[in-house]
């Protein structure tokens, strides 16, 4: 057995919504409660709970993070990636929708993964550090491959 078969791994599945208004995207800034990308931006969204459909836990992650209730208006894309970790491997797994607002009223989290909400147009994202999932998310909703 190699020494990556022996290490432990962890999978975590997200569901993200792209929330668009006025030719603008909202984004969301991730806090200092993550372990990683401290600062950069990201698609409301995150981990699902056990059992929970992922469009029922994008709805809700949503929620939690803007205040804004929205519904799935179709699936865009799925992203994929891996990191080798010091302890244990990790996978993600992040499930991408389109959405419309429904409802709520824009505000920022407390004391959660993020810390402020923002609309942002297209240009203004070259002067941004964004994941990697606002850069899969712009493609899909371009037509691009899932």
């Amino acid at each position: 057995m190699s020494e990556q078969d022996s290490r432990p791994t962890v999978t975590r599945i997200g569901s993200y919504g792209v929330i668009e208004d006025g030719g603008k995207m909202l984004l969301c800034r991730l806090s200092e409660n993550v372990r990683k990308y401290q600062g950069w931006w990201t698609l409301p969204g995150g981990g699902l709970e056990f059992g929970e459909h992922p469009e029922e836990g994008m709805i809700r992650e949503v929620e939690e993070e803007t205040g804004l209730i929205v519904r799935a208006t179709s699936l865009l894309g799925i992203n994929s990636f891996t990191i080798a970790g010091e302890q244990d491997d990790f996978h993600s797994i992040q499930i991408i929708y389109s959405t419309e607002v429904v409802g709520g009223e824009l505000r920022n989290e407390i004391d959660g993964t993020t810390d402020l909400c923002q609309w942002h147009a297209p240009d203004s994202l070259e002067s941004i550090s964004v994941v990697e999932l606002v850069e899969r998310a712009i493609e899909y909703s371009k037509g691009g491959d899932i």
